[in-house]
């Protein structure tokens, strides 16, 4: 396989609103370019980028999945991104990498509340962006309405360059607003489309679309402009150079019209992806940190050192660690030796592939700005930087806190043995995945969702059965106000005793400020080797909760006087009577519970909007804001998250299915004394271990 140039490539990732038809728009993308030989269907399972058993089993994607066909002269590096809320993490981590979002919008439902925020990502990431408005064959399907979503949501850059011919059933093809021509749908041979003259019935819509384009072109390059009011137009070369700039610097957003399922539209969509959108050079200089951690530069040319950025690790219990990666500068062999700079190891390279769905092809080469696969790395990790030498380091994106935590209860012995470690290997390709263990084993996620499909991949991949209990809210206890506490341990039962004494001053911190711990000893009234000891044992105290078992935050611990014993004392003493001098605190200091509140934006059709503000107040929830986006209403409000475990369903029931929400951590609030009492009683009652 010859060395695709890095002017030759094109990162794409797919991305938007859960069900908006992008794997499907991948696949017939692969169709239409030759890749494969068939479009794939998501309800039967065979696309090549839904190739999990889970993504299979649920019809819908739930890992960013990389493919690349060719078309003309360029190389199309695509990433297919989920698009529900629990998993849109996905298309978070992918944007680095790609250099342009291609953001799909259903022609049915229109901007949905994750199209903004795949938007985001993208323009954090400053990547350029290209809408497609998806499933135009569909009954109630607008590509009017939609993008009078679209250009109420992201402004009047997003502007058409291709209009659809026909509508619903009868959608079936596209005008080319650049070079007006008429792009039908598939030929006989169900690729290649068929080109031909505008419609009569669409010429003077399809004109006024163009002087639009046209103008907007001409606006985002100052020679252009002189060119459009000398001439009263552009060539269609000058558009499409023009087009490219803009593209490049966000300055436009194309917005194109498509149907996947019956492979209309695709051919265009190929052709603008190789004549207008940026190669990786075209993006920019790679940008990350030097080693002391300062803003650094480097250009993406082939011919600088190589250096590697992995934006997404697969962990297969068959074929091992799979590592995705993007050559971020210089030619990259399969032999070279490359070090972690980020975790300072050396890392032996066994082969390097492209991917294809679940497919592994080996190459030899990859230029700079091109995707690419390592197997079996040892030490790399999501987020790492490689490279052959002192190279600067990428940033990886934060991912979110997690909003759902369940315990779990290995079914059998084996099970628990074999447990920690399936969880690990599953953390490393899933960011957002934290579990710990308390006095309970504890499994934290983006919502039920992502979970329950952890404990799938845990069966499936590892062997590990598990038992899921309800979903339990992350409570925090705190105290009110301050108190002086003290603690005494003395035990005398033959031999050498134990004996520790301390007094210690507890006194409330800001919100958020979780544990500090100080020393006023003086005159040695406890020796400095014992002070640790006395921090560990309110560290282990705190840790297990006063009121109802959950940890106590925001508060300031300082030891100030105590006594010990030449003989008697030692440091598990001095931890005893330090969780006793806890508990006397807590009994002082006024204890509360605080829940978790989160930031919880919601998408829902007009005619639902009474009916789920009235819900969100019946949850405890306080309405931050509304926003129209054509036809429907986008609700920001802060809502307790034990009020949001059960809001799916609730939500789907509201709205007819129409309806989708999205919920981040926010901070944490007293809990009303009425509820606050039955969590205290539940706990109570609660048998022991």
């Amino acid at each position: 396989m010859s060395l695709t140039q890095t002017a030759e490539i094109r990162n794409i990732a797919i991305a938007g609103h859960g069900t908006s038809g992008k794997t499907t728009l991948v696949s017939a993308l692969l169709y239409t370019a030759g890749a494969v030989t068939r479009i794939g269907r998501v309800e039967e399972g065979n696309t090549v980028t839904d190739f999990d058993d889970d993504e299979i089993a649920r019809s819908h994607s739930l890992n960013a999945a990389l493919t690349h066909c060719g078309w003309r002269d360029a190389k199309l590096n695509l990433l297919d991104t989920p698009g529900y809320s629990n998993f849109i993490t996905e298309a978070r981590l992918a944007m680095p990498v790609a250099d342009t979002a291609l953001i799909t919008v259903c022609g049915v439902d229109g901007v949905g509340v994750n199209t903004e925020r795949v938007f985001g990502f993208a323009e954090a990431g400053g990547a350029a962006v290209v809408l497609a408005v998806t499933r135009l064959d569909r009954d109630r399907a607008s590509f009017d309405r939609a993008l009078g979503g679209i250009r109420e949501t992201f402004g009047r850059a997003a502007i058409p360059v291709q209009l659809p011919i026909g509508k619903e059933s009868s959608f079936s093809g596209v005008v080319d607003l650049i070079h007006m021509k008429a792009i039908g749908g598939p030929g006989p041979d169900g690729r290649k489309a068929r080109v031909g003259e505008v419609p009569a019935e669409l010429r003077d819509a399809a004109e006024e679309a163009r002087m639009e384009l046209m103008e907007m072109i001409a606006e985002s390059d100052e020679d252009l402009l002189d060119l459009f009011f000398e001439n009263d137009e552009l060539t269609p070369d000058e558009m499409v150079a023009g087009l490219r700039q803009a593209v490049a610097s966000r300055a436009i957003f194309p917005v194109v019209a498509t149907a996947g399922g019956k492979n209309i539209g695709t051919t265009a969509l190929l052709d603008l992806a190789a004549d207008l959108l940026p190669d990786p050079a075209a993006r920019g200089p790679a940008r990350g940190v030097n080693p002391d951690g300062t803003p650094a530069e480097r250009p993406v040319t082939s011919d600088a050192a190589p250096s590697v950025y992995v934006f997404k690790t697969i962990a297969d219990p068959f074929a091992g660690r799979l590592s995705l990666f993007r050559v971020m500068t210089g030619t990259l062999r399969a032999d070279a030796p490359l070090r972690n700079l980020t975790r300072g190891a050396t890392e032996r390279i066994g082969g390097m592939n492209t991917m294809n769905g679940r497919s592994l092809e080996p190459v030899s080469t990859l230029a700079a700005g091109d995707l690419g696969c390592f197997a079996k790395l040892k030490e790399t990790a999501t987020g790492d930087t490689l490279s052959t030498g002192e190279g600067i380091r990428f940033a990886c994106p934060e991912v979110p806190h997690p909003v759902i935590t369940f315990a779990i209860a290995p079914r059998s012995r084996g099970d628990e043995e074999r447990i920690s470690g399936a969880l690990a290997r599953l953390r490393e390709e899933d960011l957002t995945l934290r579990f710990q263990r308390d006095q309970e084993l504890q499994l934290s996620g983006t919502g039920q969702l992502h979970i329950e499909v952890v404990v799938s991949r845990l069966k499936r991949k590892y062997g590990v059965e598990v038992d899921l209990r309800p979903p339990r809210v992350p409570y925090r206890e705190t105290i009110t106000v301050g108190a002086e506490a003290h603690g005494r341990h003395k035990k005398q039962s033959g031999g050498h005793g134990q004996f520790a004494d301390c007094h210690v001053r507890v006194e409330p911190l800001e919100r958020g400020e979780d544990f500090e711990f100080a020393s006023e000893v003086v005159g040695g009234a406890i020796p400095k080797q014992f002070i640790p000891a006395i921090e560990k044992g309110f560290q282990e105290a705190r840790q297990k909760g006063y009121l109802a078992g959950f940890p106590v935050v925001d508060f300031r611990a300082t030891v100030f006087d105590g006594k010990f014993h030449t003989v008697d004392s030692s440091e598990i003493a001095f931890k005893i009577a330090a969780s006793l001098a806890f508990k006397d605190a807590m009994a002082r200091c006024r204890p509360t519970l605080l829940e978790p509140i989160m930031n919880v934006e919601i998408t829902v059709p007009d005619d639902a909007t009474g009916d789920v503000l009235g819900d969100l107040n019946a949850r405890r929830g306080r309405t931050q804001g509304m926003d129209r986006k054509g036809n429907r209403t986008a609700i920001e409000a802060q809502v307790p998250m034990a009020e949001m475990l059960t809001y799916e369903p609730t939500l789907t029931s509201l709205t007819g299915g129409r309806g989708g929400f999205h919920m981040e951590f926010s901070h944490y609030d007293p809990v009303p004394g009425n509820l606050a009492k039955q969590i205290i009683e539940a706990h109570q009652q609660a048998p022991k271990n």
